[in-house]
């Protein structure tokens, strides 16, 4: 039985979901309020296996809320859902360490897949854990196997398993988006890459969007791999186009 926390404000939408969660076998709790939710998880890590989480709430919304559990070190599952699904709050959400982002109004039957799939991961983790430690990597189903194996470039090691970037004796934890757009400038090194290309092909956002909300996450990225971030040699800026991966600078 997994255990889900629901956090919605709109009471009849989280009863909904509780009862529909609770009909597919899972234990699900229930808070109205952001900064209540935040306080909660803090004092019980570990408690849930899945948050299914409300952008706008009182208290704290979930932006806030997401953004202070990965900064806390907690890296439990998170489907956001909300009724701004502009392309920008999309960005912002994974930006915030969302694995998963749901627009209001939405299928139900879409939901639970995502939940589904959301748990899954997680269990995987949970397993590899028990199996080798705290330190394991992510167990992945078979027919994906070589896709998630780690990749080393210029000493450095990315771990999609595990959501990890190894650089010397550093360990930096990824989220899914922040690995998923690494993998993605990897598969296509020395190539310049356009924005665009990459909201659509990683993010799967086809609508115009400001495209300049990716430049955060290659920030992020260049504090974790580049010696000097400020003049990087691995993720370089292409003006007017893009990014381009260099695995080993000259």
């Amino acid at each position: 039985m997994s255990r889900i926390l629901i956090v919605e404000d709109e009471a009849h939408l989280a009863q909904g979901l509780r009862f529909n969660l609770e009909a597919e076998g899972h234990e699900v709790r229930v808070i109205g309020d952001g900064a209540e939710a935040l306080v909660h998880l803090l004092a019980s890590p570990g408690a849930h296996d899945l948050i299914v989480l409300d952008v706008m709430l009182p208290g704290r919304d979930g932006f806030d809320v997401v953004g202070e559990l990965r900064r806390a070190g907690e890296f439990v599952p998170v489907l956001m859902l909300t009724a701004r699904s502009r392309p920008e709050d999309v960005l912002l959400g994974f930006e915030a360490g969302a694995d998963d982002y749901l627009p209001k109004p939405f299928e139900l039957s879409i939901l639970l897949a995502r939940v589904r799939g959301l748990l899954r991961r997680h269990q995987w983790m949970r397993q590899a854990v028990e199996a080798f430690g705290a330190d394991a990597a992510v167990l992945v189903p078979p027919d994906t196997e070589a896709e998630h194996e780690p990749v080393v470039f210029d000493g450095k090691t990315l771990d999609p398993k595990a959501l990890e970037l190894r650089v010397g004796t550093m360990r930096h934890h990824l989220t899914v988006m922040e690995c998923e757009l690494l993998r993605y400038l990897m598969r296509h090194a020395g190539t310049a890459v356009s924005r665009k290309a990459i909201l659509e092909d990683v993010w799967d956002l086809h609508e115009d969007t400001d495209t300049r909300a990716i430049d955060n996450f290659i920030v992020r990225l260049r504090r974790y791999i580049e010696t000097d971030p400020a003049n990087p040699k691995h993720l370089l800026t292409v003006r007017g186009v893009g990014y381009k991966f260099v695995a080993e600078p000259d």
